[in-house]
């Protein structure tokens, strides 16, 4: 087992180069233009034990907003309440970021601090014709980069031929009853879209 960083060290090479040099500590032109087109984020968190969370968010492109070059706005959607990543800012305030754009296999990483606004000005002007959100994450950008493609070209996620048919798994409903003992008839997954369709 390789456990210390000098051991890992003598398996990989230094990074140098671009992959250290695109590092930066704010949003430039192009990760905005990027957080801008980007419909889907995924967003890691840690608590005070230091165990780990991500958690995916989505919305219409740029539900992410830049609002300055150290900033980041994040509308908390409604969700299933455990509040796991929201408890972890408030816990330690760390995060990580990772931004994708369907059809494109480079994705955008933000790390940094994040706290919980409440503010109604700021919330009111994240509203829809549902709903205004309960608070937004603020993030303040510690550094971004770009990431390169080869993770998604190896996986081939947005090619036409790497759709998996949802009956290759069992519905949600059938999962979760067989995981949690839950007594009741299994939900369908039309059910399951349609219950979610009203509050999305």
């Amino acid at each position: 087992m390789i456990e210390s960083i000098e051991a890992l060290r003598r398996v990989y090479s230094e990074a140098k180069g671009r992959a250290v040099q695109k590092q930066i500590d704010h949003v430039d032109v192009h990760c905005a233009r990027f957080i801008g087109l980007s419909p889907f984020v995924v967003l890691a968190s840690v608590d005070g034990q230091g165990a780990m969370d991500a958690s995916p968010r989505g919305g219409a492109p740029g539900f992410v907003r830049v609002a300055d070059a150290r900033t980041l706005l994040i509308p908390d959607s409604s969700g299933n309440n455990r509040l796991d990543t929201l408890t972890n800012i408030i816990a330690t305030g760390s995060v990580g970021l990772l931004f994708m754009i369907p059809g494109v296999d480079e994705t955008l990483r933000v790390n940094g601090r994040a706290r919980l606004n409440d503010d109604a000005s700021i919330l009111v002007t994240f509203a829809d014709d549902k709903r205004t959100p309960k608070l937004v994450i603020e993030i303040t950008v510690i550094d971004a980069y770009l990431h390169c493609a080869k993770a998604f070209m190896r996986s081939l996620l947005w090619s036409p031929a790497s759709v998996v048919d949802r009956a290759a798994l069992p519905t949600m409903g059938e999962m979760l009853s067989d995981q949690t003992g839950m007594p009741g008839v299994p939900e369908t997954q039309a059910e399951m879209r349609a219950r979610y369709a009203v509050d999305l």
